[in-house]
């Protein structure tokens, strides 16, 4: 019997919704299922900066602004700790906070689990899953520099939502998606976003 490939996604309010939007849809591609929650903030977030309007329950159609079904991806709740992902029990590939603000971080690294998100994470940090931060802020101060630290020596993984220049991107979808293929192979997903550095220039 063949395992299925499961994938919890969080959504903060930090700033950058169309990480989350371009990663969903690409996330889909390689998982039979997708566990997202969204922060509090995070509705208004997208609202502000895509102009598409969320109302809960949420929809894969809504948040990605298209029509297809995206039977694999599923919305919960971000206080329903009565859910696949608030448990170790529950098996599956790794985690992605994207974007990831800076106080979602430091409670991730001081253990606290004030909402679905905040368990779920420790939950990856506590079975040894993969846990990727996707950090979206600047300046950092000591104390979100402490924090990256503390989550770090816990087994998670800072991925900044830096985007990359050198493949000469035309549009912002582009230098998303310069973010988003480094977290799909984080997750070790075989993407075609972007190809390796030098890769058939020998």
């Amino acid at each position: 019997m063949t395992t299925p490939r499961r994938l919890v996604v969080a959504v903060t309010g930090a700033s950058g919704a169309i990480y989350a939007v371009r990663f969903l849809r690409q996330a889909a591609r390689h998982y039979d299922a997708i566990y997202v929650m969204l922060s509090g903030n995070a509705p208004a977030v997208f609202q502000t900066e895509t102009g598409g309007r969320l109302t809960a329950p949420y929809s894969a159609q809504d948040f990605l602004g298209t029509d297809a079904p995206y039977d694999n991806i599923h919305f919960l709740s971000s206080q329903d700790y009565f859910t696949p992902p608030a448990s170790g029990s529950f098996i599956h590939e790794g985690m992605v906070v994207i974007p990831c603000s800076m106080g979602t971080l430091g409670r991730i690294a001081h253990g606290i689990s004030n909402d679905l998100t905040t368990r779920a994470a420790d939950v990856c940090l506590k079975e040894r899953r993969k846990l990727i931060l996707v950090a979206r802020d600047t300046p950092l101060n000591l104390i979100h520099l402490r924090n990256m630290v503390a989550v770090t020596e816990a087994g998670a993984i800072i991925l900044p939502a830096i985007p990359a220049f050198y493949h000469q991107p035309k549009t912002i979808e582009d230098l998303v998606d310069t973010v988003v293929a480094r977290v799909l192979q984080n997750l070790g997903v075989a993407q075609d976003l972007q190809p390796q550095w030098a890769v058939g220039e020998e």
